[in-house]
């Protein structure tokens, strides 16, 4: 679905993948994109992917996403998020939206005032507030789910972790391997972020993007937007293992093999950044924290049945997690007649 609202500037897209499993959920992005055409491919992978995360994360959600087209320091304001709310809410709930890259919890409890199938909202709402926190556990319970299938233990104790992009899960990442005894290694465009984290955690070590992606590091985690391994960065990764927190890491999901060739351990991320969709899934239970916390820490459980599928099967985590994942939802869908939306919940 394509929105415009010339009184507002709003242009949005929103891409539903699967209601096999429930109604698509995912978060919804705000960014300058070039055109359209750039946004609707975005909006495409990133729904697919949610279809993917949500299954492994055992969630009665399919995939979906919005995308915003526009600035999000200069171009977003009540009016342009409450025509949104209104576009979303139009799918009859099909699409339950949420926060994501450019867009943050108190824009949710805004879209919320004219769109009831709204989550990512601030406790004060009801809802589970910044999804981040939630995010980074469960990339750190996916890191040592990888650290005990290629190190034979479950710590990052001593090891030379990197992390690309510090934002909202990358420097609450950084505060968990620092605290378990990680050395760090941190990159980031954003001086503001690299400032905030070497607050936090001074004994992180900044570098540029490129030092980072070619450093002898045991663990490469991105966590900045998505298309991090492209050929050439694969061919020269140093790495022993890939897991992150950021979305589409891959520029061609067929390079996964390639990452494997090298011997690199590529956790899948529709797997390992699972935390915050749980998060906000969570809140139509009516939010609770301890919850939520313990669904996600099961995403190293989770990881760790993919890597050994991968092993028994000869394929790689990521085709592994896939073919779970896939016979999750084609299970659910010749099972159940297609997700057609409802009525309105009542009031939260």
């Amino acid at each position: 679905m394509i929105g415009h609202d010339p009184t507002t500037g709003l242009h949005a897209i929103i891409a539903i993948h699967s209601t096999a499993l429930g109604p698509a959920l995912g978060g919804t992005r705000m960014r300058p994109y070039p055109d359209q055409r750039s946004a609707l491919a975005d909006v495409l992978d990133l729904s697919r992917a949610m279809t993917a995360k949500n299954a492994m994360a055992g969630l009665p959600h399919g995939g979906g996403k919005g995308v915003i087209i526009g600035d999000p320091s200069t171009d977003k304001s009540p009016e342009l998020l409450r025509a949104y709310g209104r576009l979303v809410a139009s799918l009859g709930g099909r699409y339950v939206t949420a926060c994501d890259v450019g867009t943050y919890v108190a824009d949710m409890d805004v879209i919320a005032e004219v769109n009831p199938w709204t989550t990512g909202r601030s406790p004060e709402q009801g809802g589970a507030g910044d999804s981040g926190v939630l995010t980074a556990l469960g990339v750190h319970a996916a890191m040592r789910a990888c650290a005990a299938h290629v190190w034979g233990e479950p710590s990052l104790s001593g090891r030379r972790v990197g992390i690309e992009g510090v934002g909202k899960v990358g420097s609450r990442l950084a505060v968990r391997l620092r605290d378990e005894g990680a050395k760090l290694f941190v990159s980031d465009v954003d001086e503001g972020a690299l400032t905030a984290v070497r607050a936090q955690v001074p004994e992180a070590e900044v570098c540029s993007r490129e030092e980072l992606l070619t450093a002898d590091l045991d663990v490469l985690a991105p966590c900045a937007l998505g298309g991090t391994l492209s050929e050439p960065v694969i061919a020269t990764l140093a790495a022993r293992v890939v897991c992150g927190g950021a979305n589409n890491q891959l520029t061609e999901p067929e390079l996964a093999v390639a990452v494997a060739d090298r011997g690199i351990l590529l956790a899948p991320d529709f797997v390992v950044n699972a935390g915050g969709v749980i998060a906000v899934a969570d809140e139509y239970s009516g939010f609770d924290p301890q919850r939520a916390a313990a669904r996600t820490a099961r995403i190293g459980e989770t990881m760790t049945a993919v890597l050994e599928r991968a092993a028994a099967t000869a394929t790689t985590p990521w085709q592994a997690a896939e073919q779970l994942a896939a016979q999750r939802v084609s299970a659910a869908a010749a099972t159940r007649p297609p997700f057609r939306g409802f009525a309105a919940p009542t009031a939260r």
